[in-house]
């Protein structure tokens, strides 16, 4: 027999049992996302022969695509397909694009590319938003399990994040796949990651209850009349037609600048109509969610250097003195294994706090956040302290900074996520998780921007002054994040106002 909602909240003990599935679905699909993302910007330089700066801009470009369609995959969850039908179209795309990289990554690696793109759009807010919904409001114990999901996307990234680009590089594997297969085969490794996830999802959509059901089903918990067929079959066609619409604005990244100018602006005049219909009180929620958001992107726009500047970084200035790892390796993947032992324990401090009436609130956490990431890129500007003439610096200083930047992250992101689902009306969540994500789609891109402007060397410069050229910026960059986490901090009153009963 299938759960109830009230079941499924009412669970004993730290997490509810659902989280776990979700966890291992959403585990494979950040293999598959983390993957390809940690490959862009090599494949495009080593592969493609793009130059750095056009590769961080194409890298940009990409990742903020990917970002923006998650707010379009929301929306039409909430109208028309529900989360759980809205996750699975979006896997089956995602699977769609990994083979056609796998095909021929360099014939189509654009097409490729944005079939990746919509399916994430569809994928990734709708499985954040059926985790939200296995907590009451106001359960203290949601932004533990965001933090324990957390987790188990960055377990994928780790995974995804190492090996695809070691098979690639034939770092793993080169005895056995031929050199110019590797490429074909660690793409081809995303797709059946993918596989697994969907597999996965189908077992849990049996203890899931109404979480996620389409708009009109007859167990949902809003009750509306019944989505006709052509209107679900419709959002099918129209995503497909994105693809060729996304792929030549990926290739060109100047309609990525129409389309950041363009789609911001649009989606505030949406909220801000959505926001018309809603009570006072839900209005004020919303407006406190939009503060986290603006913010986010910010936050983004610093942190996301990983895959662009940092890794052009990582191969030219960094060495290998930890335990001979290789730096690029170790960019891509150091974070996310900070994550996994780390967000189980920030969870927990959460909880332990709450029960001593002495947690910080949400706007606080934010705060913290963007402070411990400007200390982690005033430890990236310190690397020059251990550089030779070389230009060549500590992988071992680099990876400190990643753990106080990932400590950052753990304040603000799996939180983030968690107050989402608190602030949003309940016919607006999946919009909302998908605008948390569009603020992300505006960080890649200005990091994409920022990084485009580090790797842009002066002719006849030498790796020592890339070296310095690449600090000084991380140390703006470094003071920029600990301003904004001042502000957030000092205005955290008039938030928490907004907020009102949402902790």
């Amino acid at each position: 027999m299938s759960l109830t909602l009230d079941e499924i909240q009412n669970f004993k003990g730290k997490y509810p049992s659902q989280i776990w599935s979700l966890f291992f679905s959403e585990m494979w699909e950040r293999f598959c996302f983390y993957g390809m993302r940690g490959m862009l910007v090599f494949f495009m330089i080593s592969q493609l022969n793009f130059h750095e700066k056009e590769a961080n801009l194409q890298y940009g470009a990409t990742q903020a695509f990917v970002y923006a369609f998650t707010f379009i995959g929301g929306l039409f969850a909430d109208k028309i397909l529900g989360f759980r039908k809205s996750l699975f179209w979006g896997g089956l795309l995602m699977i769609a694009g990994s083979l056609i990289l796998a095909t021929d990554p360099h014939k189509f690696f654009f097409l490729g590319i944005a079939f990746t793109v919509v399916g994430t759009g569809f994928f990734k807010p709708n499985i954040s938003s059926m985790v939200g919904q296995l907590y009451k409001p106001n359960d203290s114990r949601a932004d533990a399990g965001f933090s324990l999901f957390y987790a188990g996307i960055n377990l994928g990234a780790l995974l995804g994040g190492y090996l695809c680009i070691a098979i690639g590089k034939g770092e793993i594997l080169g005895s056995l796949i031929p050199e110019a297969m590797r490429w074909n085969v660690a793409f081809g490794l995303a797709s059946v990651v993918m596989v697994i996830s969907l597999i996965n999802f189908i077992f849990t959509q049996k203890r899931m209850g109404t979480i996620g059901l389409q708009p009109g089903h007859p167990l949902a918990e809003v009750k509306t009349a019944p989505i006709p067929k052509w209107k679900e079959y419709s959002v099918y066609v129209l995503s497909l037609i994105f693809v060729p619409i996304i792929m030549k604005m990926v290739a060109k990244t100047e309609y990525t600048d129409y389309f950041m100018w363009t789609i911001g602006p649009l989606t505030l005049i949406y909220l801000f109509y959505e926001m018309s219909k809603v009570t006072a009180s839900e209005r004020k929620k919303l407006w406190a969610a939009l503060v986290f958001i603006i913010f986010s992107i910010i936050f983004w726009g610093i942190y996301e250097q990983s895959g662009g500047s940092l890794s052009i970084f990582a191969a030219k200035n960094l060495n290998k003195d930890l335990l001979g790892l290789d730096p690029n390796g170790v960019n891509n993947s150091g974070g996310a294994f900070f994550i996994i032992f780390l967000a189980p324990l920030i969870g927990l401090l959460w909880i332990w706090l709450n029960k001593r009436k002495i947690e910080p609130n949400t706007i606080i956490k934010f705060g913290l956040g963007f402070i411990f990431l400007g200390l982690g890129y005033y430890i990236l500007f310190a690397t020059r302290l251990f550089a030779n003439l070389q230009g060549i610096t500590s992988l071992n200083f680099f990876t400190v900074a990643l753990l106080v930047i990932t400590l950052g992250e753990l304040c603000l992101s799996p939180i983030g996520l968690s107050i989402m689902t608190k602030l949003s009306t309940k016919n607006l969540q999946g919009m909302m998780m998908g605008m948390w994500f569009l603020a992300s789609a505006y960080g890649q891109y200005v990091a994409g921007i920022i990084g485009a402007g580090l790797a842009t060397a002066k002719e006849g410069s030498t790796n020592y002054d890339a070296l310095i050229t690449y600090t000084d910026g991380y140390k703006q960059l470094g003071l920029y994040a600990v301003i904004a986490g001042v502000v957030l901090i000092l205005i955290s009153p008039f938030v928490k106002k907004l907020m009102q009963e949402v902790k």
